[in-house]
């Protein structure tokens, strides 16, 4: 079957691997759609970030080159010894979680937490970027028949910014800021909107994506290169928003969202940083701020299932592109690096 590998910064290569093999507890999936996420072209450009490159990761025993892919829908082709939930034909999504299960944290159910986390599609064991893969069935979800592949690709990111927005102290009625509308920041657009968010300010340069987020109906978007942005959601708001969610990994912007909250606000890093920040902690101190930093998500495929497929977060509206497999690398990553129009994009495997 083709799949996509990652061997190294800036060398992915999609080759014929053989089908991976069922296994107790498992089922076999035939991808239908696959997106790529910002981590992937974080691994792209600047891995490896969680992909195991010299040392085997310690819950799949893998290294470098791996299948990448873990934001995918498909259908079940084949069920393990033990898998009673599943069936061969289920439509299904994947929570793309690896952890230890006998830490702390999992053992207190914070299982995202865990400090041997892995993803399948970044720490081995296959991926969404290949024709069919094999995943533990307790972490697969079926999908109903009114959510199409597509949107059922879009069920993993969409849990992040969900997580996000349950993990910060959002209340109805609150205002808060987006810095950043890739495909994260705008899905904590929506799950925001979801949330009881009053007013949301997104603080964008790409015309497109601010063109996007303008359609999924935000109070006012910023561009940082016309105005201050901090000056700015200060005079539209009074005084500045509730909440501010930082979801570029860009130093200077990390700053602006903390200093655009009011006293006592809060800053919630939802990106993964390629390098260190700078900050200076009066900005916290004196106005009795804080920061909250989330990785990925918990216990909530479910009702991100639900968000979606019910229309209340019409996370589809975020897909620019669609391609095949072959073409990932020029189509695909090379795209997101030099045309910043694109939001999502999705490939098919078969």
């Amino acid at each position: 079957m083709k799949a996509a590998l990652w061997y190294n910064q800036k060398d992915i290569r999609i080759e014929d691997i053989p089908e991976p093999v069922i296994q107790p507890g498992t089922v076999k999936i035939e991808v239908k759609w696959a997106g790529i996420c910002g981590t992937d072209l974080h691994e792209y450009l600047a891995g490896p970030i969680f992909i195991p490159k010299e040392t085997p990761h310690p819950l799949t025993n893998e290294v470098a080159p791996v299948v990448l892919g873990h934001e995918y829908a498909g259908v079940v082709t084949e069920v393990g010894e033990g898998v009673e939930h599943l069936a061969v034909g289920d439509r299904v999504c994947v929570e793309p979680i690896y952890a230890c299960g006998k830490c702390p944290q999992c053992k207190a159910g914070r299982y995202n937490e865990c400090p041997n986390l892995g993803f399948h599609g970044l720490a081995g064991g296959g991926g969404g970027f290949s024709e069919y893969t094999v995943f533990d069935a307790e972490k697969v979800f079926k999908i109903p028949d009114e959510m199409t592949f597509e949107q059922g690709a879009l069920v993993e990111p969409t849990a992040v910014a969900v997580h996000a927005v349950r993990q910060s102290k959002l209340k109805a009625g609150d205002r808060i800021a987006v810095f950043g509308a890739g495909p994260i920041g705008l899905l904590t657009v929506l799950a925001a909107k979801a949330g009881g968010a009053s007013e949301i300010y997104v603080v964008e340069l790409s015309e497109e994506r601010k063109q996007i987020a303008r359609e999924l109906g935000v109070t006012a978007v910023i561009d940082p290169r016309e105005t201050d942005a901090v000056q700015e959601i200060n005079r539209l708001t009074n005084g500045g928003v509730d909440i501010a969610f930082e979801v570029t990994g860009v130093d200077v912007v990390l700053n602006n969202a903390i200093e655009s909250t009011v006293y006592g606000g809060q800053t919630v890093i939802v990106s993964v940083w390629e390098g260190k920040a700078n900050i200076l902690p009066n900005m916290l101190v004196l106005a009795e701020r804080e920061i909250k930093g989330i990785l990925a998500y918990r216990d909530i495929f479910p009702a991100v299932i639900k968000l979606i497929s019910s229309g209340q977060i019409p996370a589809e509206k975020l897909i620019t592109k669609k391609i095949k497999l072959d073409d990932l690398v020029e189509e695909g990553f090379e795209a997101l690096v030099r045309e910043k129009n694109h939001v999502k994009i999705l490939i098919q495997p078969n």
